[in-house]
């Protein structure tokens, strides 16, 4: 009900570009951002096939940091997600609150049973084509590469989606944005914002190699043989060192860049690293696929098959794909590290 009733919420606030442009009483530096947005739009449908509806031709004013607020567990001593299930959407590992506070709620009600939590502000989701859905105040002042590449990510949700299957569907979407950035920014960028977004990158690939290297810590930690308290011992350690190598990233290789330090703000858990695969690690197979299938409507058809597929199947199918090993996709919006754009 509270998902049904902020997604009503959402649609009533939300206003053409086009009257937010013409309205007088409309800052310009907004004005500026939106018709960033229509160009953005313009080429996601001319240049990247990507569907050209009503989506993101809308503007809403949320007055407020976040769209909703994500809930993610794990189990104390693994890294498997908790999943929940959903009509329409089917089964995700994470849970969505429109108010901060239900959210909280909840993760506290998961805490006192034991489950590792992480609550995360999400500035942008999609509802899959079955709603326009808007531009919000939430992201629109992204800088224009970032913007960019949220807008195609959750364009592509509308393209291909697998029921259960929130590797397949994000990796899907990072692949397209990546893609697409790529695209947009030969076309539209220039050296500072290309100077802008390869430092954005930069750092996103720095931080999913630290997580990367400490999830695979705790993955030894947890198959080990041993006592649970030992296993929490060790995981304890683990989540310290990883904060320790954090600031020396940040001071030695970032100049002091603090976008990842909200990151932080709660005790690092399970829950902290368990999605960081979902959005990644099928990515390498996506981009050999593309270049299998360089014409994009191509490129779609053969995904949308892919997503009809019994999930082992289609996994194995994009196995047989190739591909690098994965890399750090600009796909986590506000430098969030699990991908909160859906």
């Amino acid at each position: 009900m509270q998902a049904v009733e902020g997604q009503l919420t959402l649609m009533s606030e939300a206003r053409p570009i086009d009257q937010w442009l013409a309205d007088p009483g409309v800052e310009e530096k907004l004005k500026g951002r939106l018709e960033k947005v229509k160009e953005i739009r313009h080429f996601a449908a001319d240049e990247l096939g990507l569907p050209d509806n009503e989506s993101y031709k809308t503007y809403a004013d949320l007055k407020r940091a976040y769209v909703l607020w994500n809930v993610v567990a794990a189990p104390a001593l693994s890294l498997k997600p908790t999943l929940w299930c959903f009509p329409i959407a089917g089964c995700v590992n994470y849970r969505g609150y429109y108010n901060k506070r239900e959210a909280q709620a909840f993760a506290s009600e998961l805490r006192a049973q034991g489950f590792d939590v992480q609550v995360s502000g999400v500035p942008a989701y999609s509802t899959l084509g079955w709603f326009n859905d808007p531009v919000l105040s939430t992201f629109i002042q992204y800088p224009d590469a970032e913007l960019a590449r949220l807008v195609f990510h959750e364009l592509a949700h509308q393209v291909a989606y697998a029921k259960d299957d929130s590797r397949f569907n994000e990796s899907f979407a990072v692949a397209v944005e990546e893609v697409g950035v790529e695209r947009w920014m030969e076309k539209f960028g220039d050296a500072r914002m290309k100077k802008l977004f390869s430092d954005y990158t930069s750092r996103k690939r720095d931080f999913l190699a630290l997580l990367t290297k400490h999830r695979q810590q705790l993955l030894v930690n947890y198959a080990a043989e041993g006592s649970d308290a030992e296993k929490l011992a060790r995981k304890a350690e683990i989540f310290r060192a990883l904060k320790e190598e954090y600031k020396e990233i940040k001071s030695e290789r970032w100049a002091g860049y603090a976008g990842y330090d909200r990151w932080f703000s709660e005790p690092l858990s399970n829950a902290h690293l368990s999605t960081v695969s979902t959005y990644h690690d099928l990515v390498p197979s996506f981009r050999a696929l593309l270049r299998q299938e360089p014409d994009f409507p191509r490129f779609y058809e053969a995904v949308r098959r892919l997503s009809l597929m019994d999930k082992s199947a289609r996994h194995q199918r994009l196995a047989e794909f190739g591909g690098s090993p994965p890399t750090m996709a600009a796909s986590e919006p506000d430098d969030t590290v699990l991908d909160t754009a859906r």
